[in-house]
């Protein structure tokens, strides 16, 4: 008999890979929470909105490889959440050889975004342009 949690979704029987799906789902969901309003008071509350350009942008914010890094986090627990979540959504709702096309179509897209993700994240030069 499955628990169920106050989400309404069961939690997955036993020790296997749904239940770590299941606990790293949320902990995404968790991380993303921290990023997000980590990231909305560094924009909107430590520096002035009004004074935040394109320049400032690539001097300050992604000058220096800690707030890249953090922006970078930030991406990749969007990405890996929803990747999740569709997957579950794919689980519940597509049946047969589509569910197994679906999953597989969601596995190739999650690797592209995330490889675009840290590529355009980390392929900027760090240090402000002369």
């Amino acid at each position: 008999m499955a628990v169920l949690t106050r989400a309404g979704r069961a939690r997955p029987r036993g020790a296997g890979f749904e239940l770590a799906v299941w606990y790293l789902i949320r902990l995404t969901g968790l991380a993303l929470f921290v990023l997000a309003l980590a990231h909305f008071s560094i924009t909107h509350f430590v520096w002035d909105p009004a004074e935040q350009t394109s320049a400032w942008i690539f001097d300050e914010r992604w000058g220096g490889l800690f707030w890249r890094t953090l922006d970078w986090l930030m991406l990749q627990m969007v990405v890996f959440h929803a990747f999740l979540g569709m997957r579950t959504v794919i689980g519940d709702y597509v049946k047969g050889g589509w569910r197994t096309a679906a999953l597989m179509t969601l596995y190739l897209l999650a690797f592209v975004v995330f490889a675009l993700g840290t590529l355009a994240v980390m392929s900027m030069p760090v240090g402000p342009v002369p």
